[in-house]
């Protein structure tokens, strides 16, 4: 956790994983961040996909992470006065309910505005705020499936299978799982509008869709499939057959301990270094006539053989060892983020962090892609339990041991 967004309180009302995901980045930056739930259900995702110990899964811990959890009941009036009092402390909003779920509670951005005018509210959804297919609910490969993320053809037994697709730039799945993609853009969104609020005072309305977090993080892939009538000149496109990538010199091979490596000296001085570094200078010898800004080694699937062999020869430590003193561009392929895990840079950069709690015990979560210098990555407080908060941020509003006693036995909170 970063100190960032220290001494920002955002107010969570949301399940499952895209409006989860997005507190639990915030938390990440240092945010105080409180989660609303329904007395006695809460988030169900506590008790699916798995469970660590009962009532925590491994999706919960993670996206989770960081959090109080308070139960407020807002069909009831004493429970919405509860609510409005948090509201007023709060400086965030996050929404993960589907299109108009708060507003038909009466809590929704419109009353928001009159009790916290300059409140950042952002819904995060899997298809937006607005839209015909706005107030469908949806699970998260429904939204990576409108991005096309997930091609598919009917298979001759009759069931639906994946769909190869041959792209220069791996298709519209490189977006990514679209609760996490998400989850991204809405917490740069917020951040953004903190910093506009505090330049002008005033608050924001942030609407962002899962479906759409996919669609940007693969821009590459969009962009030029969406362009592809308008590209006249296509010989610097990477190579692609039915098995993926077809190029010699950007291209996976496989090292003599059987560990994968990507090779990418696709640049002409990339490769002459690679060529000097294993003693082989004729292999640099460039081709007849005026040498091109890059060289993926198109049809060149003798030179692939050949590098096959090369590789064949080291370790993937020992090539590895080569990349660093001869400013090579290649690096592992791994397998699986168990096998990655135990990547000697990756481990430097604590993106995959172990911490252990009273009660909860050890558990690996996946950590900020960001650093900041001075404010190594920890998890404040595991992910809660259900309510377990409660009386404490009741506490902080001013409420007394007797009124939350009496909120309680209510079903108010």
């Amino acid at each position: 956790m970063s100190e960032l967004l220290a001494g920002i309180r955002v107010v969570e009302s949301a399940a499952l994983l895209n409006g989860d995901s997005l507190g639990g980045h915030l938390a990440d930056l240092g945010a105080e961040v409180i989660k609303i739930e329904s007395p006695g259900a809460g988030d169900y995702l506590r008790h699916m996909l798995g469970q660590v110990t009962p009532g925590r899964s491994p999706a919960h811990m993670q996206v989770n992470r960081g959090k109080r959890s308070v139960t407020v009941n807002l069909r009831s009036e004493a429970g919405r006065e509860v609510f409005w009092k948090l509201v007023r402390s709060a400086d965030v909003f996050v929404d993960g309910y589907v299109s108009g779920t708060m507003d038909k509670l009466g809590v929704g951005y419109a009353e928001q505005q009159k009790q916290k005018p300059d409140i950042v509210y952002c819904q995060y959804t899997g298809y937006g705020s607005d839209g015909p297919y706005a107030h469908i609910p949806t699970h998260g490969q429904m939204m990576d499936a409108l991005a096309a993320a997930f091609p598919r053809e009917l298979g001759e037994d009759g069931f639906m299978r994946p769909q190869r697709v041959v792209s220069s730039f791996g298709g519209m799945s490189q977006g990514g799982e679209s609760t996490a993609a998400g989850a991204i853009h809405a917490a740069y969104h917020v951040a953004a509008a903190l910093v506009q609020r505090e330049r002008t005072g005033l608050g924001a309305f942030i609407d962002v869709a899962g479906t759409d977090g996919v669609i940007a993080q693969a821009w590459t892939s969009a962009v030029y499939a969406l362009n592809d009538h308008r590209i006249g000149a296509r010989e610097q496109l990477p190579p692609m057959d039915e098995g993926g990538m077809s190029g010699a010199r950007y291209q996976f091979y496989e090292t003599e301990d059987g560990q994968v490596l990507l090779f990418c000296a696709i640049e002409p001085k990339f490769w002459r270094k690679f060529c000097v570094a294993i003693d082989r200078p004729d292999m640099a010898e460039g081709k007849a006539g005026e040498e091109a800004i890059v060289d993926y080694g198109t049809g060149e699937d003798e030179l692939r053989h050949q590098l096959q062999a090369i590789f064949h020869k080291r370790s993937l430590a020992d090539w590895m060892a080569l990349a660093i003193e001869h400013n090579v561009p290649m690096g592992p392929a791994y397998r699986s983020i168990v096998e990655a895990q135990k990547d000697v840079h990756l481990a430097t950069r604590g993106v995959i962090h172990t911490q252990e709690f009273p009660d909860v015990g050890e558990f690996t979560y996946v950590g900020e892609a960001g650093r900041v210098a001075g404010q190594p990555y920890s998890v404040r407080r595991p992910a809660p339990d259900l309510g377990q908060h409660t009386r404490e941020v009741l506490a902080e509003l001013g409420y007394s041991g007797a009124e939350i006693d009496q909120l309680s036995e209510g079903g108010h909170v």
